[in-house]
């Protein structure tokens, strides 16, 4: 197993409030810019819940690069401890998240989160924070927009345009497959937003989804 280290460690059981502070003070440590070496293992994180959402169950598969064939998978299920608010999902989400990736032999070399990265009203969604919190270079990978606007994006697989907020480029809407619904693409940490679709769409060979998304679901929605 693996023995995490919290770079900005902080407190889970907190208000609201406090979290959105948190949050604010965590954006300062986001890099938006490439610090990443070589890719071999990149992992899916999503969560689920159980037990009409008492309890918060999250899956990590890390699979091979760029075969993306499964390598290592690890799942944890902890009490939900924090109440649905948007734009505070991490709160929710993140201690169930970090108990999963304690679990793995070794940690991967990029993270695809089920969410937004810097695409979030304090530019500090759960592939960010979770980026933050491991020093890990991550990015956030969500089917819906949170904030900001866009052009029209053009049909076929690849092409993308600036999700805007605030006169700031937060992200890019990004067709995964030709025709089909785009996906909201954002960095998360040590990330730079071209690199962060180059690797989402080596991630997604066949359907909308990243495969790294596609076999976290599957685990974290048992």
């Amino acid at each position: 197993m693996t023995t995490l280290t919290l770079h900005h460690p902080h407190p889970w059981a907190v208000t609201p409030a406090q979290a959105r502070v948190i949050q604010s003070e965590l954006a300062e440590r986001v890099e938006t810019q490439d610090r990443l070496g070589e890719v071999h293992r990149v992992a899916g994180v999503d969560v689920g819940f159980e037990e009409k959402g008492a309890v918060t169950r999250a899956a990590v598969a890390v699979l091979d690069f760029p075969r993306l064939t499964s390598v290592e998978k690890a799942i944890a299920r902890r009490p939900t401890c924090f109440p649905y608010v948007p734009g505070l999902l991490s709160f929710r989400e993140l201690p169930a998240v970090l108990a999963a990736m304690e679990r793995l032999e070794t940690l991967p070399d990029l993270l695809l989160c089920d969410g937004q990265g810097i695409a979030h009203p304090r530019r500090l969604g759960i592939a960010a924070h979770l980026g933050v919190l491991l020093d890990l270079p991550s990015i956030g990978v969500a089917k819906s927009r949170l904030i900001g606007d866009h052009a029209p994006v053009g049909e076929e697989k690849g092409a993308w345009v600036p999700l805007m907020h605030k006169n700031e480029r937060i992200g890019a809407v990004l067709r995964t497959r030709t025709r089909v619904k785009p996906l909201y693409i954002s960095v998360g940490h040590r990330v730079g937003l071209e690199t962060a679709i180059h690797y989402v769409l080596a991630c997604t060979p066949r359907f909308r989804l990243p495969e790294t998304t596609r076999q976290a679901h599957k685990l974290a929605s048992g």
